[in-house]
């Protein structure tokens, strides 16, 4: 059953969710790591004057839905860290402090500010231009009218947040996590006093009903190519061979000033990933120097933002121009494209303060290149839903045959499969409920984002291209470099794909390595440099 276990502090009240198997200990851990700088070693927790006795469960001790707690503490010392320590009462129990999560300084950023969304004077006004009245003032960044009236699909996450934050905690000293991520999974733990599945199951371990909806928010709202010219290097593999390409975009995340608290994804670069390359599809390959090369980009403070991949086909005309294969009455994303998706999505998780796990979701983003209904090559930006996530955790969905539908997997010893249904407005603009078994519309599953280009990046040049050895372009090595770089630090700058392999050849030293993500032109008289030099003449 679910409880709500109440705590009063001298730093307010604080209401923790539960159940009747959960740890005291599991509580207080958790009240610690909200109210953060907390000296373990001075913790007491009493109920109606009485120590509480650790390593119990709610049940055990006998609390109730909404049982009052007092918990006693002192806070750290400035510069002191503690790891482990004991909390006092009636018996002591070990536990480990949670550190608050640190989630990006952009998140924090946009936590700091209100998003309000200004308006002038209306005719509805009766005031001086110094005053202000219902019809003028500011509306927060989740409202509904403003959506509609600026075509807003989709509020920005920390909107989003807001709109929650003001609903659940109306700062009355008391705090709840706005966000929980969705868990579909049986619990195989559960204390209901029978077998685990596949031999038991009851209420408590099993999943509820699912139902799916459009996720109402984006985690990213606009992605934005800094260079035009490194897309149309990556389409260009196409152009020569006719078979489809992906790749890993490095890049950034900014604030993006045309949606109320938006994120933008700042694309700097496209990494042509180790991959056989079909005419429709491809196979990923072992990527030996992941590590390094993610490392390498740190320096240059970028990071992997997203994939790109191309499904284009020759029209035929001559013309240069593509058959258009997604569209409103076919697909946007695929059941098999939005899994990839999600696998990315779950290896790139977005640390955030306001989820109870101290994640959630993932900014990482899925650019399609291919032709739109004008025929001509497009790009199209999207990510899978949190739900989406969820349910590939739990081994609930797999793709099918048919691109725009998703399948559900049957109920089998590993893995248990609750109901699934899916909401949506009928042909009379009902909204209904429809059953999701077999399977159901991807549409459910992905979001939509904007997109566009710019010319201001830090990268002029996109030659040069690794793991193209297929096309028979030269193999990336020292001897094959194109002497324009060896002679020019400045020309080893501007292009992505030569500095970063410059930087992982293991010619130049730690120190040079660090000049060269700094772009220091100092790089040009060091000895690594001559060296990189004399060995690429050879």
């Amino acid at each position: 059953m679910s409880l709500i276990i109440r705590f009063r502090s001298k730093d307010g009240q604080f209401r923790l969710p539960c159940d009747s198997n959960t740890k005291i200990d599991d509580l207080v851990a958790e009240l610690v790591s909200k109210v953060g700088d907390v000296d373990l070693t001075t913790v007491k927790v009493n109920v109606q004057g009485k120590p509480v006795e650790f390593g119990k469960t709610v049940a055990e001790l006998g609390f109730r839905n909404g049982e009052m707690l007092s918990v006693e503490y002192s806070k750290k010392a400035p510069g002191t860290v503690t790891h482990d320590a004991t909390i006092s009462g009636k018996d002591t129990v070990e536990i480990r402090a949670t550190l608050p999560t640190r989630q990006s300084a952009l998140d924090d950023e946009l936590d700091a500010e209100e998003g309000l969304i200004k308006r002038g004077k209306s005719n509805l006004c009766r005031h001086g231009d110094k005053g202000m009245c219902e019809y003028c003032s500011p509306l927060p960044p989740w409202d509904k009218e403003y959506q509609a009236d600026h075509n807003i699909k989709h509020i920005s996450f920390h909107a989003h947040i807001k709109e929650l934050n003001n609903t659940i905690n109306k700062g009355d000293g008391s705090y709840i996590a706005p966000l929980s991520e969705s868990n579909f999974a049986i619990n195989r733990n559960c204390g209901g006093g029978h077998e685990p599945w596949p031999n038991g199951i009851c209420s408590k371990c099993q999943p509820s009903a699912i139902t799916l909806q459009r996720q109402p928010f984006r985690m990213v709202d606009h992605v934005e190519f800094l260079n035009s010219d490194m897309v149309n290097t990556f389409i260009n593999a196409w152009r020569m061979s006719g078979l489809q390409r992906i790749g890993l975009l490095f890049g950034r995340y900014a604030k993006y000033d045309k949606i109320p608290l938006g994120i933008k994804c700042e694309i700097e670069a496209i990494y042509e990933l180790p991959q056989r390359d079909e005419d429709d599809g491809l196979i990923l390959e072992n990527w030996i120097n992941e590590k390094d090369l993610i490392e390498v980009n740190k320096g240059l403070g970028l990071e992997p933002v997203g994939i790109i991949f191309t499904d284009l086909s020759d029209a035929g005309k001559g013309d240069g121009s593509v058959i258009c294969k997604r569209h409103a009455n076919s697909f946007f994303l695929s059941s098999l494209e939005i899994v990839n998706s999600i696998k990315w999505q779950l290896k790139y998780r977005n640390k955030c303060k306001w989820s109870e796990s101290g994640e959630f979701s993932s900014k990482f983003v899925t650019c399609v290149v291919s032709g739109n209904p004008s025929g001509e090559i497009d790009v199209a930006a999207y990510q899978a839903s949190e739900a989406s996530e969820a349910l590939l955790k739990a081994d609930i969905i797999c793709p099918s045959t048919h691109p725009d539908q998703m399948f559900l997997r049957e109920t089998n010893n590993t893995r248990y499969v609750p109901e699934v249904f899916y909401q949506g407005a009928n042909e009379y603009g009902v909204v209904v409920k429809h059953n999701a078994s077999p399977s159901f519309p991807v549409e459910y599953l992905i979001v939509s984002l904007t997109h566009g280009f710019s010319e201001r990046g830090l990268f002029t040049e996109s030659s040069w291209v690794e793991n193209r050895g297929y096309l028979g372009e030269p193999v990336q090595s020292i001897q094959s470099l194109p002497r324009k770089y060896t002679t020019s630090v400045e020309n080893t700058f501007n292009n992505w794909h030569v500095l970063v392999f410059v930087a992982l050849c293991g010619i130049l030293s730690v120190e040079e390595v660090h000049l060269l993500l700094q772009r220091n032109p100092a790089l040009a008289e060091s000895h690594g440099w001559k060296t990189l030099k004399t060995v690429s003449e050879m």
